[in-house]
């Protein structure tokens, strides 16, 4: 009877108010705009952040996480915007890892003051890849040769048409030592007190289910949004859903996009331009989702 009172009735006129709790989706690969079809970039999600902490009364942000990472500089731009809105407003922020929150995935995960994961949840993955293709014996194959000329010697590091060079890996390399010890570093920070293991075991690239990443204390418990928030809120706890804006381009758009980008497939038979782009974007994001089998 009350919380039906509640529906029609002024809060104030019956007592407290139940609590309300923003849930700010973080889902798909983490890419900059115009990769990974509908992928996650600061552009994408910066209103729905604002908005998010901004709302009249509101006690709680909730991050539903679902990435199994991509971009380190798109990751760390939403981290920061996140934790930025959470010190300036006072607002404690709660993140939930539904099927993967691995690499760039869990740094989002950082951003919250706890973190909480489903026993089956795919949680970890604290390290950096970065994969390609040669192709030197195909064009010797059909004889074929690649001509490139350059301003600057290194122009053409790592060109997949182009023997491998090993000064041009050992670059690389120290690159990713360098993202690899920021990752590393901001995990320390936001986890501090808490991690159970060494760095070489947390720090390896490995990834765990929800019930290890709780023993390696990189989650701080084994829970859902739902039943987290009204234990701390209450039963009565408001939820509000707070989404990106979506491109007003995107629902005229016609062609093939995989799921992994989250847009459905279209039974069109045309393909709008850049639709070969938008392939192999979307074949790119299927195989980060693959790593953890999903």
């Amino acid at each position: 009877m009350m919380r039906t009172l509640r529906r029609w009735v002024p809060f104030g006129l019956l007592g407290r108010s139940p609590a309300l709790v923003t849930v700010l989706p973080l889902h798909g690969v983490i890419g900059p705009a115009a990769r990974f079809g509908q992928g996650l970039h600061l552009s994408g999600v910066a209103g729905a952040i604002e908005s998010a902490f901004t709302q009249s009364g509101v006690k709680a942000v909730a991050l539903a996480i679902n990435s199994p990472g991509g971009s380190p500089v798109q990751a760390t731009l939403i981290h920061n915007r996140i934790r930025q809105f959470a010190d300036e407003k006072n607002i404690p922020v709660f993140a939930f890892a539904e099927d993967v929150a691995a690499s760039g995935g869990y740094m989002l995960a950082c951003a919250g003051d706890q973190i909480f994961a489903d026993h089956s949840s795919v949680v970890g993955s604290i390290g950096v890849v970065s994969a390609g293709f040669g192709f030197t014996k195909l064009m010797e194959k059909v004889g074929v040769d690649r001509r490139v000329y350059t301003a600057g010697d290194k122009k053409s590091m790592l060109d997949p048409f182009q023997p491998v060079d090993e000064e041009d890996v050992k670059r690389l390399l120290a690159l990713q030592k360098e993202v690899h010890g920021a990752f590393r570093d901001l995990v320390k920070s936001r986890r501090e007190g808490k991690l159970q293991a060494t760095e070489k075991r947390l720090f390896s690239g490995e990834f765990w289910s929800g019930v290890q990443a709780e023993k390696l204390g990189l989650i701080d418990g084994l829970s859902d949004l739902r039943t987290e928030m009204r234990k701390r809120y209450g039963d009565d706890v408001r939820f509000k859903v707070i989404s990106g804006d979506r491109p007003w381009w995107r629902g005229r758009m016609s062609g093939v996009r995989s799921e992994a980008s989250g847009a459905p497939a279209s039974p069109s038979l045309s393909f709008p331009r850049g639709w070969a782009e938008d392939m192999l974007s979307a074949l790119e994001a299927r195989a980060i989702w693959s790593r953890f089998g999903l």
